[in-house]
């Protein structure tokens, strides 16, 4: 039995991965277990793992006194010391249990809480080993697919990609290989919880610092991503070496390195966009391949109007709206992008809105669009003392504008509103005959 219990131990411990000790105290509370459930939950046991012999060892104490009451906990004096001749009344004696004695029931308990015990350390161990691993791409086989994801066997544990966590249109079998990003690990019930992602922006940067080495090595920056996942992504980066051209970096020769990641993301387009810490700068950057004229920026709103010329509109704007969407994504700025031939309109359009107002003449619509006032709604949003130091405009002049830039508005959102009306019940109209 001695050489028996001691290779199983150790071997289970290297099978299992499940630390001696633990094993140990396994073992002793199943044999406790059983102990209590043949000799009854009163008795005062101890259970312990001699190293030396090998064996679980359990031990009933019972107290030394003159007369028995319960038989359970206490023991004669006369029999006392037929055990040990030196005990006294008072004395708490340990007596060895024949472990062998607590039958077939019980050892089928101690069986079950060693099995259980050994899944919970196992568990635990899982969970120790992932929960620090956040954030890092993992390499698994895929093992089923089913509606709650796809189940990846990692070797010791499974992970699961759901359904949200899933390039659209990428396909898997069972077999095949994958890598993720470990978005999640949390204890269940059940075992630890490692979820899982493939969209996730994290997972395009992962995949730029294990290609590129002058990422790993911290010369090379990555400001941010977004993600399209499947269609098209952006990342923004920098270098603390003026020597070394971040983008040219993360390209590699003829195009290596990103063609990695590409492969990787099944097709996915990526732009790898060099950071500008001037907001303008950046989301010109972000708008490539387009051709930017001009840049208006409302700081206040964090709106940046982006003027283009008329054949790169389509260009800057993107398939659906594509190409702007994740420019704003990652420069988190706002963006509304206009040709040249629409800036140039609005601009007509907003300095006759001024000329419409009474009081304003061709001198004073040009300071006023000088200082940033280029329409009748933009003036009526302004405050009295801004317009002040304007040349030309007194305190009494600044409320009469503001005022009547106010009513011009009313009055087009009123003629706009009639007209919508109107158009409405002509439709209606043609509808019916």
């Amino acid at each position: 039995m001695i050489p028996d219990l001691k290779r199983l131990i150790e071997q289970v411990s290297r099978d299992k991965g499940i630390e001696r000790d633990v094993l140990i105290t396994t073992l002793e509370e199943a044999m406790r277990s059983a102990a209590r459930k043949k000799y009854g939950h009163d008795l005062d046991l101890e259970v312990a793992y001699n190293d030396e012999y090998g064996e679980i060892e359990a031990f009933q104490f019972k107290e030394v006194v003159e007369k028995v009451a319960d038989p359970m906990l206490e023991i004669s004096l006369k029999e006392g010391r037929q055990l040990d001749p030196d005990c006294e009344l008072g004395d708490s004696l340990g007596i060895k249990l024949d472990t062998d004695t607590f039958g077939r029931i019980a050892a089928q308990s101690a069986k079950q809480v060693i099995i259980q015990k050994m899944k919970d350390a196992e568990r635990e161990m899982i969970y120790e080993d992932y929960k620090d691993r956040r954030g890092e791409i993992i390499n698994g086989i895929v093992q089923r697919l089913d509606k709650g994801g796809i189940t990846v066997n990692l070797g010791r544990a499974e992970a699961v990609i759901p359904y949200r966590e899933q390039v659209p249109r990428e396909t898997y079998r069972r077999g095949d290989r994958i890598r993720a990003y470990v978005l999640e690990v949390s204890r269940e019930a059940r075992g630890p919880q490692i979820i899982l992602s493939r969209t996730h922006p994290d997972f395009l940067i992962n995949l730029f610092t294990l290609e590129v080495p002058e990422i790993a090595e911290g010369i090379v920056t990555i400001m941010g991503a977004t993600r399209e996942p499947g269609s098209r992504a952006k990342i923004a980066v920098t270098s603390k070496d003026p020597d070394i051209d971040p983008v040219g970096a993360c390209v590699g020769m003829k195009g290596s390195r990103v063609q990695s990641v590409v492969q990787e993301l099944r097709g996915e387009k990526i732009d790898i966009i060099e950071y500008n810490p001037d907001p303008a700068k950046f989301v010109c950057n972000a708008l490539a391949p387009a051709v930017i004229s001009k840049v208006v920026i409302d700081q206040a709103n964090r709106l940046m109007e982006v003027i283009v010329p008329d054949d790169q509109l389509s260009l800057a704007i993107g398939k659906r709206g594509q190409n702007v969407r994740l420019a704003s994504k990652l420069a988190e700025w706002r963006i509304d992008v206009k040709s040249e031939a629409k800036y140039q309109k609005s601009l007509k359009e907003g300095f006759q809105s001024l000329m419409a107002l009474p009081g304003i003449g061709d001198a004073t619509a040009e300071h006023l669009y000088e200082a940033g006032f280029g329409s009748a709604e933009e003036l009526a949003s302004a405050q009295s003392e801004e317009l002040v130091a304007i040349p030309g405009i007194s305190q009494q002049k600044a409320i009469k504008f503001v005022d009547a830039a106010k009513d011009y508005v009313v009055e087009q959102e009123e003629a706009a509103a009639e007209e919508k009306e109107s158009s409405t019940v002509e439709e209606g109209d043609e509808a019916e005959s």
